[in-house]
């Protein structure tokens, strides 16, 4: 089979702001074919620790274990748990995080995977070689909850004809391929005249739920604010305005108002800040101007795929105007 090719969107942004320095530590949460990790690797002389929950990336971290040696670690896991996940390895603190969240490229092309429907394959979408399948979400679970996940996390406002299309359909015959997946929303949903097939948007939400993407990257984004060191950056990069939407709450909740305790920066405490006894908190990341990058119009013409991407980008601790 010809390896599917996956081009890292909005790659040259990513290093500008990420600044990778000499003898810098950096985390690359979603290592897939290893694009950014590469870049961050080539623009100083640092070391990589670069995370994926997929075992089949192991095939692409060996040739940047071959061309930068210990410089470069890579971890079978999820990003969720990167602070564990690096703490095997001494490390407590880093200097830049990126995560790119969603389905890789490679992912889509390889029918056996089960994330598309263009190409018929195994009802599987599993980002890992471990837990619940699609189809065991689609033949399992009730209608509600089917249709739950189809409007929560795809956005289908037809959802719940959807779920009982599927149950009926499942009470014939099991589910168990991509085709006869999308074979029966797409008569639910018809659309003749949209533009993207009937059946992204459930497929969509079904590949969300089966990965817990939601959880993984709320848990991420906590765990990447446990590990940069002061003046520390985070790049997210996101597909879906879910996605995006989780990442603004976060950055935003974090820049200047009432939280949780930093372990990098000092608490203020009195009445001079919001009430005797009660603890305020210096902003704790600061966002650049503009805060978030779209691909360009060139980049999208090269790679159709990047036209759904949003960059955020944010810095720990300390101001950076750029």
């Amino acid at each position: 089979m010809v390896e599917a090719l996956h081009k890292p969107v909005m790659l040259g942004e990513m290093v500008d702001w990420l600044s990778p320095k000499d003898d810098g530590v950096y985390i690359d949460g979603t290592f897939g074919a290893g694009g950014y990790s590469r870049a961050i690797l080539k623009a100083a002389n640092c070391r990589v620790f670069a995370i994926d929950r997929d075992p089949s990336t192991k095939k692409f971290a060996e040739k940047l274990e071959q061309e930068f040696g210990e410089r470069f670690v890579w971890l079978l896991g999820n990003f969720s748990d990167m602070c564990s996940l690096v703490a095997m390895h001494g490390v407590n603190a880093v200097n830049g995080i990126v995560l790119d969240i969603g389905v890789s490229s490679m992912q889509i092309d390889q029918s056996e995977r089960g994330f598309s429907f263009k190409k018929d394959g195994p009802l599987d979408m599993r980002m890992s070689d471990s837990g619940q399948s699609a189809a065991d979400v689609v033949n399992g679970l009730g209608e509600e909850e089917l249709a739950d996940i189809f409007y929560y996390y795809g956005e289908e406002k037809m959802s719940r004809k959807i779920a009982s299309a599927i149950v009926a359909a499942r009470n014939v015959a099991p589910i168990e391929r991509t085709s006869q997946l999308a074979d029966i929303i797409r008569k639910v949903v018809g659309g003749k005249h949209m533009k993207a097939d009937p059946a992204t948007r459930s497929f969509q939400g079904l590949r969300i739920y089966v990965n817990q993407e939601f959880e993984s990257l709320e848990n991420g984004l906590k765990a990447a604010e446990d590990l940069l060191a002061p003046s520390g950056r985070l790049v997210v990069v996101t597909f879906h305005s879910l996605e995006d939407r989780i990442v603004k709450r976060f950055t935003h909740s974090r820049c200047g108002k009432l939280g949780e305790h930093s372990r990098h920066l000092p608490s203020m405490v009195g009445p001079q800040h919001s009430g005797v006894g009660s603890e305020w908190n210096a902003p704790r990341f600061f966002l650049p101007k503009p805060e978030k990058r779209i691909p360009s119009d060139l980049e999208i013409g090269e790679n159709p795929r990047s036209r759904s991407a949003t960059m955020r980008m944010m810095s720990y601790g300390k101001v950076a105007l750029v």
